[in-house]
């Protein structure tokens, strides 16, 4: 198989004539594969895109390597600046090949070159942080760090997926390792692919999660080294001559973070938060509780409805694929206020849910979990006829006792979808026959099987957080902040995933993390006196938006939506009826259940849209 060459020429080109805003900086190579050439006009390409992102290129003279992120070694001996340590992993990959990446830290998407053995290697980093698509194209393969720069790419197959489209309504994103191309991929996280002459290879796994439930070491012994190892994550994620700060929720992670950024920076941490003029989303007085404790130098921004109708078609179309996440908003809001007060790059709380046991749905799991220690006999013999018998009308309690045995029933992973807005409403009711008849709709509970299946024999708690590493995290959360910072123009960095913060993680006894029904015990725990205890005992909540009140309440952010919506309608995707009854009774009834659907088509529609235009 012939792969693009020359990086520099496609760097520079998609950067500074396809893609104004740099968003591709590893793009489609476009030359054979015994013509790589170090990128002699490497230093034309605008200055945004070493920054942004983290872009590197270097040449070592057995091969090059090009890189998103902030890739580097466990041991980086001398290394003084972020090209050293890019030039430190090169050696390592010319050295040993792919065995090598079991030594690259850090988040990156890599393309190398090996002169030697004449054959490449893609990577994606271990947690999936940034992002890495390719294609073919007649017996060529191109890659980038973009679908929008790999769609330049000559005769790649960019028609749109039907299947991602379903797949995007039931997760709200588009789940890897499929795109909303139906020929294009993304390499999921933890992966390599080999490229070369006559080399059609799969994707393999070098990094997978592993949970390692048989070790107890004594908890006096662990707060200390926790604490230790967040804190060193800090100092290497805020690392360079570079301004830094803090995006700052209120809620247990980001507090963290900020905390230790002061902590390790010897001042006051820049920290930046969002607030929302509504009743139950506002969670601005935790984050100056957090501010206080720590002074911290805060700034706030309240975003308002006007301000989400004045970014969400900007953000849409910046996405490369359909996202629904509504946090995307404050997100941006927030990357770009810290960038107007000169930081260059934030640091994120993402991820300690997912390896410390914070996610609400765990502590579900965990009252579900318990009907299955019932004897199986008695649960299919008994209790599920007797519960299926119960009438809609009858008494409340016994309503609550047939719900809750109709989400109890299924074994994981189908249990973990035991809720979902798809499946309630109806993919019949909501979405027109013909579209039904192109698409599998068991292709989402299959996504969701063969992301458990690495942790069947797990317990509980960390078969759920297995399953969330690739679809709330490498899927949602974290396209939702890289790609929100980009759009800002400033550098993102997420200290507690750092290999250390994982690494313990995986160590941690599974009571440690969820306790009965109380998440993440331990974090809390050995942060106890780091926190402010308000913060420790506050409830979760998150960044999110208030999608439905802001529907109901505000005329342009409803208009926007109805004309996306209609948009989708008119391409015969939806159902006529139900998209009147969305956008009318049932939205007004009940705005914060359905203004999660009427957001999610309508930021499909503008996306589709704007690559109409």
């Amino acid at each position: 198989m012939n792969v693009a060459g020359d990086m520099s020429g496609v760097l520079g080109w998609y950067s500074t004539h396809r893609l104004p805003d740099s968003r591709a900086v590893l793009a489609a190579m476009a030359q054979r594969s015994e013509s790589l050439t170090p990128p002699d006009a490497f230093a034309d390409v605008p200055a945004c895109v070493a920054a942004v992102g983290g872009a590197h290129f270097v040449d070592i003279g057995d091969g090059c390597l090009a890189a998103t992120g902030h890739p580097r070694l466990a041991e980086p001996a001398g290394v003084t600046a972020a090209n050293d340590a890019v030039a430190a992993v090169a050696r390592a990959l010319a050295y040993g090949g792919a065995a090598a990446l079991g030594d690259v830290l850090g988040d990156f998407a890599l393309a190398f070159w090996d002169r030697r053995r004449k054959r490449g290697i893609l990577a994606a980093d271990r947690i999936g942080v940034r992002p890495l698509v390719y294609a073919t194209a007649g017996n060529w393969l191109a890659f980038a760090s973009s679908l929008d720069a790999l769609r330049a790419y000559p005769g790649v197959d960019d028609a749109l997926d039907e299947q991602s489209i379903y797949d995007y309504l039931h997760f709200h994103v588009c789940p890897l390792p499929r795109t909303i191309y139906r020929g294009m991929r993304r390499l999921p996280p933890g992966h390599w692919l080999a490229f070369g002459e006559g080399i059609a290879a799969e994707p393999q796994c070098y990094w997978r999660m592993q949970w390692r439930e048989d070790e107890r070491p004594p908890l006096p012994d662990l707060e200390p080294r926790f604490r230790n190892t967040v804190e060193e994550a800090v100092r290497t994620a805020a690392g360079g001559d570079v301004a830094v700060g803090a995006f700052l929720s209120g809620g247990t992670d980001s507090s963290t973070v900020s905390g230790m950024l002061g902590r390790v920076s010897g001042r006051a941490a820049r920290t930046f938060s969002i607030g929302f003029d509504a009743a139950g989303y506002d969670e601005m007085v935790y984050a100056r509780i957090a501010a206080r404790h720590f002074g911290c130098e805060q700034h706030e921004y309240y975003v308002t409805p006007d301000d989400v109708v004045a970014a969400v078609p900007r953000i849409a179309s910046h996405y490369d694929q359909p996202f629904g996440n509504a946090s995307a908003i404050p997100t941006y809001y927030c990357a770009q206020f810290a960038r107007e007060h000169g930081v260059q790059r934030l640091l994120a709380g993402d991820g300690g849910d997912e390896l410390f046991g914070g996610n609400e749905r765990y502590a579900k799991q965990q009252i579900l979990g318990f009907y299955h220690r019932l004897p199986g006999a008695l649960r299919r013999g008994f209790i599920e006829p007797a519960t299926r018998s119960v009438p809609l009308f009858g008494l409340p309690l016994l309503r609550k006792l047939r719900s809750y045995v109709e989400q109890a029933s299924p074994d994981m992973p189908a249990r973990y979808e035991s809720y979902n807005l798809l499946n309630y409403l109806g993919a019949d009711n909501l979405l027109s026959a013909d579209f039904l008849a192109s698409i599998d709709r068991r292709h989402p509970q299959a996504l969701v099987t063969d992301a458990h299946s690495p942790f069947a024999g797990s317990a509980l708690i960390n078969q759920l957080q297995g399953i969330d590493l690739r679809f709330t995290l490498a899927d949602s959360d974290l396209p939702k902040v890289t790609r929100m910072c980009e759009l800002a123009g400033i550098d993102v960095a997420f200290p507690l995933l750092d290999e250390r913060v994982v690494d313990f993680a995986a160590r941690l006894a599974p009571e440690h993390k969820l306790r009965g029904t109380q998440l993440r015990w331990f974090f809390k725990h050995a942060l106890r006196d780091f926190l402010p205890p308000e913060i420790i005992s506050k409830q979760k909540q998150g960044f999110g938006l208030p999608v439905g009140a802001w529907l109901v309440g505000h005329r342009p952010l409803f208009d926007l939506a109805a004309e996306a919506v209609h948009s989708l309608r008119a391409m015969g995707l939806l159902q006529p009826q139900f998209t009147d009854e969305l956008l009318g009774p049932r939205l007004r009834e009940h705005p914060k259940y359905f203004g999660t659907m009427v957001w999610v088509l309508m930021m499909l529609g503008l996306w589709l849209q704007a690559r109409r235009r």
